[in-house]
């Protein structure tokens, strides 16, 4: 049994860490307020979340890195559901901490954002780590965690998977539940 109780204990560090952190940050909380380098279609601005608030809901999702096949798949099926989420008068922001040299031309690549919404550089995952949305095994990139957050800043629900395709479907239903 001693022998056994070493082997156990590193089998589990190692499966926690080949996991994201969950999001830590609940329905009801604050969203942490940030200003970023984005890019949409191509085109780099400032974008600043307050700013965004003001017209209405926000889904920021997090992701580990522009043109990854994950991040590529997630950010293909947020564009397609760009116009789903305008119905409710949300509007959609991806951050990342990886590849960032690279968002000006993911933001506006056909077969992700198609410049239908922005993504925002987060270098260090400064923002990822506000949100508590940072990978366990590597802590400089962002996990797969999405927030939908109210107009005043409150967020009304997180979701955490590496997996891509649900992010969508949980962040509309979200949205949607603020229309009731």
């Amino acid at each position: 049994m001693k022998t056994l109780m070493p082997a156990l204990l590193g089998a589990a560090c190692a499966v926690a860490l080949a996991f994201p952190a969950q999001a830590e940050l609940k329905a009801g909380d604050a969203a942490p307020e940030f200003t970023a380098d984005a890019y949409l279609a191509g085109e780099g601005f400032t974008f600043e979340l307050a700013e965004a608030l003001e017209q209405g809901p926000v889904v920021v999702y997090f992701f580990p890195a522009a043109n990854t096949p994950g991040c590529n798949l997630e950010a293909s099926l947020f564009s397609r559901a760009i116009e789903d989420f305008a119905a409710h008068g949300a509007s959609v922001i991806g951050v990342t901490a990886g590849n960032v040299d690279q968002l000006a031309a993911f933001s506006n690549d056909t077969s992700t954002c198609a410049g239908k919404f922005p993504v925002a550089a987060d270098p260090g995952a400064r923002i990822a780590g506000e949100y508590e949305a940072v990978l366990d095994s590597k802590p400089e990139w962002a996990s797969r965690t999405s927030y939908a957050i109210a107009p005043d800043g409150t967020i009304v629900a997180a979701y955490t998977d590496m997996n891509p395709s649900r992010h969508v479907r949980e962040m509309l239903a979200a949205v949607e539940k603020l229309d009731d």
